[in-house]
């Protein structure tokens, strides 16, 4: 099927403007154009609330993040045939291994290696998925060590959190109430966004308590290109990066199956061209400058709140985001944020992370009273979130890599003893 032959969508119903009760709008249809750049526009606000953290938490340029997570979204929908709707994000997962690299000797520039690496290593298992299917994935990473390794990620983050609250308490408290409250006030759509508003208190009350230096806003161009960046060789930041290939992997396939449970059943089948895709957009973004990509919740969020599941709908958040890499103005505003706010945001934030380890093992219903489970769990937390480190040459492990390393090895070590001894590992639940 040619490119052209893809990017055509039916109208719903009889004229696009209507969605009957019960009905959904499927991937390969749309809504008119108008209600569909709308609903673009929605998933762009959907996005923006976490994707401009990352930059602001790493230090790469904002207008570069936005601008290749736009060329992502295009790039995702493009290798997926256009029929599986997701927005490509910047991922948190790569906000610990980013900071790590650029306060060492490799700098920026050995964080976009890193990068890279772990997009060609995603891209690669996304052609094995493809020729195999997802059954391997399920065996090297069954709920409790994928659940392990999302929630050490989110808790070995805890000290950057705390670092940059103690900078301005009062500030920091706010904007956390403020994404706190803002959570249960609201319903819906705008309760979502809580990370995006509750930034925009916080930011408020920075500005009033005289935190704020808006100068560099006032300078900027309205318009102009992205900042541009090459990667350097630095074998050393590898260790720290690779484990994200994992989280990335379970990103990717519970987006499939989420939007495949809720429009076509079908779709299940693109999870390796969705884990190519991605793997593809990282590789981009990380060789022009950006930061990794995944496929992000808020915006399957967007789709249960609407029904539309529209790939049309998307493309126009792509491009729009595209655009917006070509605004200075808006990453120099978005560079403003100030310490405070940021201790704020991501003392939730990254405990959210560690939340949604746990929840993969509240979901596929994993036994704790199994001690295969019980020490798989304890031991990873432990190490990632102490942040245990081991120095090989000029290799460098962190908390990170070693708790992923751990959470594998302790699972599969122990499972095999138990066979061995014929206790077997019945009851452990597939995802």
């Amino acid at each position: 099927m040619s490119l052209t032959t893809a990017l055509t969508w039916k109208l719903h119903g009889d004229d696009g403007r209507t969605i009957a009760e019960g009905d959904v709008v499927r991937p390969d249809e749309r809504l008119t154009w108008p209600a569909t750049i709308g609903l673009g526009l929605q998933h762009v606000v959907a996005m923006f609330g976490a994707t401009f953290l990352v930059p602001i938490l790493t230090g790469f340029p904002a207008t570069t993040t936005l601008f290749f997570s736009g060329v992502g979204t295009i790039l995702f929908l493009v290798v997926t045939g256009n029929r599986l709707p997701s927005y490509l994000g910047s991922s948190f997962a790569f906000i610990a291994p980013i900071t790590a690299a650029t306060a060492s000797s490799a700098g920026p520039g050995g964080a976009l290696f890193g990068i890279v690496a772990v997009g060609v290593l995603l891209a690669l298992v996304g052609a094995l998925v493809t020729v195999t299917g997802t059954g391997w994935i399920d065996a090297l990473m069954p709920p409790v060590v994928a659940g392990a390794i999302v929630a050490l990620i989110g808790l070995n983050l805890a000290p950057v959190a705390k670092a940059n609250f103690e900078q301005a308490p009062w500030v920091a408290l706010i904007t956390l109430a403020a994404v706190i409250l803002w959570t249960v006030v609201f319903r819906g759509l705008v309760a979502r966004l809580s990370i995006f508003f509750g930034v925009a208190i916080g930011y408020v009350a920075a500005v009033v308590a005289g935190q704020v230096d808006l100068s560099p806003v006032e300078q900027a161009a309205w318009v102009g290109l992205p900042d541009f960046a090459a990667p350097t060789v630095a074998w050393s930041v590898l260790p720290a990066f690779i484990p994200v290939v994992l989280v990335l992997v379970a990103e990717n396939v519970g987006h499939v199956r989420s939007v495949a449970h809720l429009t076509d059943p079908a779709l299940n089948e693109r999870t390796g061209r969705a884990l190519l895709a991605d793997g593809l957009a990282t590789t981009v973004a990380g060789l022009g400058g950006g930061s990794g990509t995944t496929t992000y919740g808020e915006n399957i969020g967007v789709m249960a709140a609407t029904k539309v599941y529209s790939t049309a709908a998307y493309w126009v958040a792509g491009l729009f985001a595209v655009a917006l890499g070509f605004l200075p103005k808006v990453g120099a505003l978005v560079n403003t944020v100030p310490p405070g706010v940021l201790g704020g945001v991501t003392t939730a934030l990254y405990g959210l992370i560690g939340v949604i380890g746990i929840k993969i093992w509240i979901d596929n219903h994993v036994d704790f009273s199994r001690p295969a489970n019980q020490f798989t769990a304890a031991t990873a937390l432990v190490v990632g979130i102490a942040d245990f480190t081991f120095s090989a040459g000029e290799l460098t492990f962190n908390g990170i890599a070693l708790g992923t390393v751990a959470a594998i090895v302790v699972y599969h070590v122990m499972t095999s003893l138990e066979r061995a001894r014929g206790a077997g590992a019945a009851g452990e639940p597939r995802p």
